[in-house]
């Protein structure tokens, strides 16, 4: 498999898994030294500055979205997938909360994503 089509694979696998809200799959699809930004982690942890840095931390943060947004789901919208690098643009979809587009950069090396960033519009 090229490093495109393995891109595609982690970007599908990541909507799936977040939207079954499995954690461990989710988690898996991370190397063990991941950042990630999130306005939402900055938002809800200022001492993080929008920063978590490695699987464990990762975890933490989508057990407790995944507690607090039971009904958290993404409705993929669009998918462009590079060599190294892969954008979602996906709909966040929260019952009772106005609905919101989203793009997500994801960075993967060996088939593992090792920075990702998120931007909510």
């Amino acid at each position: 498999m090229n490093n495109i089509d393995l891109n595609k694979q982690v970007a599908n696998d990541w909507i799936k898994s977040f939207n079954a809200h499995d954690l461990e799959k989710l988690i898996s699809l991370y190397a063990e030294d991941a950042i990630h930004y999130s306005p939402k982690l900055k938002e809800r942890q200022p001492e993080t500055k929008g920063w978590v840095t490695d699987k464990a931390a990762l975890s933490a943060w989508w057990a407790d979205a995944f507690e607090r947004l039971p009904t958290l789901q993404y409705e993929l919208k669009n998918l462009v997938v590079g060599e190294q690098q892969v954008v979602l643009e996906y709909l966040r979809i929260v019952e009772k909360e106005l609905e919101m587009m989203v793009a997500e950069f994801l960075e993967i090396e060996n088939g593992l994503i090792i920075k990702s960033r998120v931007y909510h519009g």
